[in-house]
Parts: structure tokens; C-alpha cells; sequence
């Protein structure tokens, strides 16, 4: 007898087809009207929710969010060692605090006893022990200028996703323009915090989008007295924006429906833990929903393959088309670094029918991680790399 998977511990990231039932606000909503209703959904989604408006508020919230992660209790040495050393480290920027979130996020910790002991910042094996929190009206009075951020979501305490909210009519742009001004006027302010949003998420309640916290390298030329510099870090582009949508792929674009899926708490944390690349070019990518629908049905396949010992059989395969341009590198690239850390897969192998394919998926895939994947046209060096444990 056969069966199939109906249910996972781990729920899909992507909702599989998604019906609104719910009446659409379509006339005018204020902004605070629009963010209360907001808060009100994600509260009735298990989000604490805290009226913190102040640094001094937030540091104290995440100390007491990492000591309940760790169960365990910071002596004010070992914590002011952890947030000025590392958290809040002044000669970090927003690259370094990705970094972080994305690959060091097990920091270590010398204990007043003498000991270390590893102090997570985020829980990526059980993806539930970390805590959501919401906040809104955060102000700073540091930095350019004095502003004010719409709602926050807070993962351990950290601020790793903001909203930026704006009444129904006016152009999502101005939010998008809005998280721009705020990154060059106030998000560095202060202790940096805000420098660790991954992800952004812009809405006029009608139209929702989301897109990485990250700066781009742009090939242009600045000529100045003594030299000419051939390209800069510059902020996000709105053209880097995505739409959320169901596995068909129909978007997700009112602002209530992108929050009872895109915030639904197993997708927010899968999109921070498993979803989001850091590449080697120091650009932080988040996957599209098509990409990741596609990987978690390889990955499905691949565990019922193992389970009814498929390999090899036409079932045991399965077909995953994309649009030229959609991104398919990336979505190979995530299928096989998840892949790999299955306890019965060995090695993951890539296999295209063209050189200049292969050239061109190396050089992406080195972008994606250093010596993540090499290549060679030797039967006899491909069989010694597939023998060696190491390789």
C-alpha cells in the first residue's frame, strides 16, 4: 500500500490556494485606521503586542527575549560583553548585522564563570521557540532627523521586519521612498538596531509588496580631482519589490490577506530562517513565493522518494518549470543547500546540457556561496569527488 504525506510538522511556507472570504475595505481608511486594523490581525495571530517607544525600552525587551531563548540569566557583564560587543557594535553597519542574522546568529558568550556558552539569536532548528512580538509608533530622537516608524515586527527582541503603511489611494511608492529616507536619516541612530530589518514590507491597504533589507552595488562613474570610482553602495531599487501570492501563484495583494498568510508565524519564520540567501557579493536576497513553493515540493518529492525507495523510477522524479529570467539558479541553489542537510542525502548533483550553462550556473552559484559547487568534465576526478566524504 502506498500512501502519500498529508500532514508535516513543519507547515508549507506558501499557502497552497488562498480564497479571501473577507469583506474588502475599498473606501477611504486613515492611515492609523489602517495600522490599528493591522495590529488588531496579527494580535489575533498570537503576536505580543508592546507599546515600546523608546531604545532604552527596546534593549530592555531584548535582553529579556534572548533570556528566555537561552534559559538563561545575563549578569550585567555578560550582557553589556553581548550588545556592545557584538549586537550593538559600532563598526557594524547594515552587511555586518546580516551577516549575523543570516550566519552567526550562535554568538558566544564568556561567562563571569569562566565558561562560554553559545547564545542563540535566533532558533532556526525548531523555527516556534523563537517569540513574535509587534510594536508601532516607534520614535527616535537620534540621527538626522526625528522620526517615527509605522509597526515592527520583533523576532527574540531584534527588529527584523518592518512595515510601512499608507492610506488606501496613495501610491505604495511613498512608503517605499519613506523607508529610504528613513535609512539614510535614523535607522543607524542610536544603537543600530534597525540596521538588522531583514525584511521590509510596504502597503496603502490595496496593494502590499515586500522586499530584503539590503544595498546595491551600482556600476556607474563619479569623477572627481584625483580619481574615478567605478560604482557604490546605493539603497534598494523599487524595481527589487515582490508580490506575495498563493502556490498558483495568484497574488496576495490587500493588505489584511498578505497578513493572515505572508505573517502567518510558521511563513514569517521560514522566510527569515530558510528563505532569505546572503550572497558572497554581501547582498541579502529573499525568495520569492514561486521559488519557494518550488522547493518544498522538490523537497517533498525527495522524501517520498526515500520513503517508498523510488530512486531511479519515473514516480521518484518530479518537473518544476520556471520563466526564463524567474530566478530558477536560485530556487536550484536553495533546494540544494536544504537538500544536503537531509540525513539521507550524501551529495546533491547538478547536471545541464550545455558548457556556457554550466559556466554561468558555477559563476551564480558562487555568488550565491563561495565553493558552494564546482565543476569538471573528468569522469575519473567526478568519481573520486563522489567518493570522497569531504567533497
Amino acid at each position: 500500500m502506498k500512501y502519500d504525506i498529508v500532514t508535516q510538522s513543519q507547515e508549507s511556507t506558501v499557502v497552497a490556494k488562498y480564497d479571501s472570504n473577507k469583506k474588502k475595505e475599498s473606501a477611504y481608511q486613515t492611515e492609523a485606521a489602517l495600522e490599528k486594523a493591522f495590529i488588531e490581525l496579527l494580535k489575533s495571530q498570537a503576536y505580543e503586542y508592546l507599546s515600546i517607544t523608546s531604545e532604552a525600552k527596546l534593549i530592555a525587551n531584548l535582553r529579556r527575549q534572548l533570556e528566555l531563548l537561552n534559559n538563561y540569566s545575563f549578569s550585567d557583564k555578560e550582557w553589556e560583553q553581548l550588545f556592545k560587543g557584538k549586537l550593538a557594535n559600532q563598526n557594524n553597519g547594515i552587511e555586518e548585522k546580516t551577516a549575523i542574522i543570516q550566519e552567526d546568529y550562535i554568538q558566544l558568550l564568556n561567562c563571569d564563570d569562566g565558561t562560554t556558552k553559545n547564545i542563540y539569536l535566533l532558533d532556526k532548528a525548531n523555527i516556534h521557540n523563537n517569540r513574535l512580538q509587534v510594536i508601532n509608533q516607534y520614535s527616535t530622537d537620534e540621527g538626522e532627523r526625528r522620526n517615527r516608524y509605522d509597526v515592527t515586527i520583533l523576532v527574540n527582541g531584534l527588529p527584523l521586519v518592518h512595515i510601512e503603511l499608507k492610506k488606501r489611494g496613495v501610491d505604495i511608492k511613498e512608503a517605499f521612498n519613506q523607508i529610504n529616507r528613513y535609512s539614510r536619516e535614523s535607522f543607524w541612530a542610536g544603537c543600530g538596531l534597525f540596521e538588522y530589518i531583514q525584511i521590509f514590507v510596504i502597503s496603502n491597504g490595496t496593494h502590499t509588496k515586500y522586499y530584503s533589507n539590503t544595498t546595491r552595488f551600482t556600476h556607474i562613474k563619479e569623477q572627481n580631482e584625483s580619481s574615478i570610482k567605478k560604482g557604490k553602495r546605493t539603497s534598494n531599487s523599487f524595481e527589487f519589490t515582490s508580490w506575495w501570492a498563493d502556490a498558483n501563484n495568484s497574488p496576495i495583494t490587500d493588505l489584511m490577506d498578505f497578513g493572515r498568510t505572508f505573517f502567518a508565524k510558521h511563513t514569517l519564520l521560514n522566510l527569515l530562517t530558510k528563505y532569505c540567501v546572503f550572497t558572497s557579493e554581501k547582498l541579502l536576497l529573499v525568495m520569492r513565493p514561486y521559488q519557494i513553493a518550488a522547493t518544498e515540493r522538490i523537497l517533498r518529492q525527495i522524501e517520498i522518494s526515500n520513503n517508498y525507495k523510488t530512486y531511479g523510477k519515473i514516480e521518484g522524479g518530479g518537473y518544476i518549470w520556471h520563466t526564463t529570467g524567474s530566478g530558477k539558479t536560485l530556487t536550484s541553489f536553495k533546494t540544494a543547500q536544504l537538500a544536503r542537510k537531509l540525513p539521507y542525502i550524501d551529495k546533491v548533483l547538478f547536471v545541464v546540457d550545455r558548457k556556457d550553462l554550466d559556466y554561468q550556473t558555477m559563476k551564480e552559484y558562487d555568488k550565491f556561496e563561495k565553493g558552494a559547487a564546482n565543476s569538471n568534465t573528468s569522469t575519473a576526478i567526478l568519481k573520486k569527488q563522489l567518493e570522497d566524504p569531504k567533497a
